[in-house]
């Protein structure tokens, strides 16, 4: 077993194959019913952990376990010996980067060179953000003149919400996670975190983390399991008091269904069929790079990728053969090798699913500029779930593979004429998550801006994140917003107290 964790080695297949336990009031455990399931490496479809199944009973100690810390040492500790612990938990994630790289590769697949700038320094940077945010949030306070001339004083006191269950992707899985920990923990709550079963890895590292520096037992609870049967359980535990979760716009709604009965409170960030408006006037070169990168990073498994591009038809043609030349130069192969810029979708299913789409887009008329299909890949690679990078051009705006979300590394391009246009088909979508624009016109990009229904526009850029700023989509992209004080609110109770003050003095 190794030391300190739940993660035993063990030959199967006569590979090494890492057994990933569940972690529960600060210890790795099995399961109660002792079922597992496979967590698959998708740049070679082999099995690289077995992963302990959580069963009813697991998932329920686990929140009794959270409730209990609550009345514990954590629900006692001075709130800045508590935000002092988030720090640390950031130092030590920084310490042990490479444990960290090692297993957000292997679950995802993606390219080193991507996970060891975003990933990772993300994830440790989460905690030391909220815990400096939490250190400084002002509170209100308001001095109310009553009628009989007396006066009284209005103050804002925030208390932790309580067990908080976090369920989390597996697109940037250890980002997202910590995306979410970090706050829930800086206001004082105890977590139950539910990761993809697909990106079990970097959850129950974190688990270590918590151990070594120091969290009492029960603050941070590891589940592993599916969405449809653990997940399940777990939002509709009555004990649980808010639900955060990223992922999907059908999942979203079927969990605030299932969570209405108890009234929980939901934060989520759901789905996007992100549109990109380039115009003509633009710095090209920089168009076609962001573009690029808005397309295809992370292999086009980003919910803020742009899947929609709308170009000036004045620059129509110049654009198409550029993004072409950027999407051929991707190569995808060993995520390890920082030669690599191309990873695999995260499963075999998920490629299935795109694959469809490739093939739905043929069927809807679309003329097919590069991709639709799969790489030629030598051993181990031919076994994962790669895709080629594709561009269509020629379809309706009512086409599915238009208006649905495909989670790949695809768009559609289309011109425009006018400004008014631009617009109305950037907005024609029941997803309202990012937008970028790119324009060297500053009037029209302050303009453009202001009409998208989108939570967060960008503009002459793409992915650039301030952590403090309010994070979240419009329509089937989500409920509430994360970030800074945003973030700091939802996972807050947050009552008022009023004093009427004597006039006696």
């Amino acid at each position: 077993m190794n030391h300190k964790t739940g993660a035993f080695i063990f030959s199967l297949n006569v590979s090494c194959v890492k057994k990933y336990q569940l972690f529960i009031d600060g210890h790795f455990k099995e399961g109660k019913n002792k079922e597992s399931f496979p967590d698959i490496d998708p740049a070679t479809g082999k099995t690289i952990a077995e992963v302990s199944l959580a069963s009813d009973k697991d998932v329920d100690q686990a929140v009794q376990s959270a409730k209990q810390s609550l009345k514990g040492p954590w629900g006692k500790m001075q709130i800045q010996n508590r935000l002092d612990l988030l720090r640390k938990i950031g130092d030590r994630i920084q310490e042990r980067f490479q444990d960290f790289l090692n297993a957000e590769i292997s679950d995802t697949g993606k390219p080193i060179t991507l996970a060891q700038k975003i990933d990772i320094p993300r994830g440790a940077a989460n905690f030391k953000i909220f815990a400096d945010l939490a250190r400084n949030l002002p509170a209100e306070i308001y001095e109310t003149q009553t009628e009989d001339g007396s006066r009284a004083l209005n103050y804002e006191s925030r208390v932790p919400l309580g067990v908080v269950a976090i369920i989390s992707p597996w697109n940037l899985p250890f980002l997202l996670l910590t995306w979410k920990v970090a706050p829930a923990l800086a206001c004082g709550n105890a977590v139950v975190v539910k990761p993809s079963s697909e990106t079990p890895g970097t959850a129950t590292l974190l688990a270590e983390i918590m151990n070594e520096v120091g969290v009492p037992p029960g603050v941070y609870n590891v589940i592993h399991g599916q969405g449809s049967t653990v997940g399940e359980v777990l939002i509709q535990h009555p004990e649980i008091s808010g639900i955060t979760f990223t992922g999907e716009s059908g999942t979203g709604a079927k969990i605030m269904e299932k969570a209405a009965p108890n009234l929980k409170k939901l934060s989520f960030e759901l789905g996007g069929k992100n549109p990109a408006i380039i115009f003509a006037d633009s710095d090209f070169e920089k168009a076609v790079e962001g573009t690029a990168r808005s397309v295809f990073m992370n292999t086009g498994q980003v919910c803020l990728c742009t899947e929609r591009v709308y170009v000036e038809r004045k620059i129509f043609e110049k654009f198409i053969e550029s993004l072409k030349q950027k999407a051929e130069e991707l190569k995808p192969g060993d995520p390890f090798n920082v030669k690599t810029t191309l990873g695999p979708l995260i499963s075999e299913k998920q490629r299935e699913k795109v694959l469809s789409y490739y093939k739905m887009a043929v069927e809807e008329g679309s003329e097919v500029i590069t991709g639709g299909g799969i790489p030629d890949l030598p051993p181990p690679f031919h076994q994962g779930a790669f895709v080629e990078p594709t561009i269509w051009i020629g379809l309706k705006e009512t086409a599915r593979v238009i208006k649905e979300e495909i989670f790949g590394p695809v768009c559609h391009i289309q011109p425009f004429d006018s400004e008014e246009e631009a617009v109305a088909m950037a907005n024609n979508s029941s997803y309202g998550l990012a937008a970028a624009v790119w324009t060297n016109d500053l009037n029209k990009a302050h303009y453009i801006s202001s009409q998208l229904e989108t939570g967060i526009t960008w503009v002459n850029s793409w992915y650039l994140r301030d952590l403090r700023t309010p994070f979240g989509g419009m329509k089937k992209s989500g409920i509430g917003r994360e970030g800074g004080k945003y973030s700091l609110q939802f996972y807050s109770e947050i009552r008022n107290i009023c004093i009427k003050l004597s006039m006696e003095y």
